[in-house]
């Protein structure tokens, strides 16, 4: 497939949901999983951590991996397991086998979202390169609002296990797609070795970089303040909403809209905005959606469409700015963007885990604290890009 295909986004944004899918499809079957497995809300909650935990040290990994053995080999590698983990998923007996099938399933589920970004900057620079970002974003997007619908879909078409043969069906194609249309974009001579020392090396340069942690800080921050809203989609929609197992449509498709026309805005400002323009810009709308739920969930009752518009405008904002952020994260190795992009990875989905294993739990007590968790992840991620901007030249441009 060329460089230029339209296909390419595609099958970029297809790996890369294979996170929002793996998280998203089975939250509708929380209830029906601790029935099935005799487990506590707690312990299918803890589904989630396993997953993430094992998906976050992976991703240190998958970048090195890709500049080693290549781009195409990794994905195709990573999905085929994926779907394996899948099954043993679906063909859980208890509750410590689905632990296993999901902490499977985490150290392979990064390699799309991973090693994606690394083909976009292997292929182009600059502006092409944000285009194509904010394509695959735009396609991406999609992935959170169909999840969880086709899981309520299939828990009550199936049962919960049917959810897991579908990821496994989905990482089966995922391969075949990688296989058939994805072009290898890593030459032979541009390929590391995996020696220990110098990894190491390559590690602590990357990690120990204060500019790139806090973009990459900002970009996860920016993230969890959406996601925090993900991990509690049972509570806060079934239990303070009301809403059915079937209905979590509700939250994801205004989030989606929102980060759809995000994504597009930030392909339509390429090349006319400096990238910095357009992450202020990012950032003031979070803002103005984190004041404005916080100001609903104090002053007005839970309920439709209150409680979900203030999440839209977030992710509006949100994928606004990601690929300017993230693109700047991964401009300052150029010569090590797979390892890079692990580690940006690494340093989201730790944040995330966190989320999933201690705040979520306490802050899902009611909309008003979930809130309060949006904002208080919108200030660490413009704390981290003001200090960034501070050491940077020519910011405010």
């Amino acid at each position: 497939m060329p460089a230029s295909s339209p296909w390419l986004a595609f099958v970029l944004a297809a790996l890369a949901a294979i996170g929002p899918f793996s998280i998203d499809t089975y939250l509708p079957a929380f209830g029906a999983m601790g029935e099935a497995l005799s487990a506590s809300p707690l312990q299918i909650q803890q589904t989630l951590t396993a997953y993430m935990a094992t998906f976050a040290f992976m991703v240190l990994w998958h970048g090195a991996l890709a500049d080693h053995f290549g781009r195409r080999r990794v994905l195709i590698v990573g999905t085929a397991l994926f779907a394996l983990a899948s099954l043993v998923c679906a063909l859980a007996p208890s509750i410590e086998w689905l632990w296993a099938g999901r902490a499977l399933q985490g150290m392979v589920g990064g390699a799309g979202m991973v090693v994606g970004r690394a083909v976009i900057r292997d292929l182009y620079e600059g502006e092409h390169a944000q285009r194509l970002m904010s394509r695959v974003m735009l396609i991406f997007g999609i992935a959170p609002a169909i999840a969880p619908m086709i899981g309520g879909l299939l828990l009550a078409l199936g049962g919960w296990r049917t959810i897991f043969f579908f990821l496994a069906v989905f990482g089966a194609w995922l391969s075949f797609l990688t296989w058939r249309y994805l072009p290898e974009t890593l030459a032979h001579e541009h390929r590391h070795p995996l020696h220990p020392v110098l990894l190491a090396r390559a590690y602590r340069r990357v990690l120990g970089s204060a500019a790139f942690v806090l973009l990459a800080g900002a970009v996860a921050f920016n993230f969890n303040g959406f996601f925090l809203y993900v991990l509690s989609a049972p509570t806060f929609l079934m239990k303070h909403l009301g809403l059915s197992a079937q209905e979590f449509g509700w939250m994801f498709v205004p989030s989606v809209i929102g980060m759809t026309a995000g994504s597009a805005l930030s392909g339509r400002v390429a090349g006319r905005w400096h990238s910095r323009r357009t992450i202020v810009v990012g950032f003031a709308l979070m803002a103005g959606a984190a004041l404005a739920n916080v100001l609903v969930a104090s002053l007005m009752p839970p309920g439709l469409p209150q409680s979900v518009l203030p999440i839209m405008l977030y992710t509006f904002g949100m994928a606004l700015s990601m690929p300017s952020l993230t693109l700047l994260a991964l401009d300052l190795f150029p010569t090590h963007r797979g390892l890079a992009s692990s580690c940006q990875s690494f340093l989201q989905v730790g944040i995330n885990s966190l989320t999933a294993g201690v705040l979520a739990p306490v802050l899902w007590y009611s909309p008003l604290t979930l809130a309060a968790g949006m904002a208080g992840f919108l200030t660490l991620g413009g704390i981290g890009f003001v200090a960034w901007c501070r050491r940077a030249v020519g910011c405010v441009r």
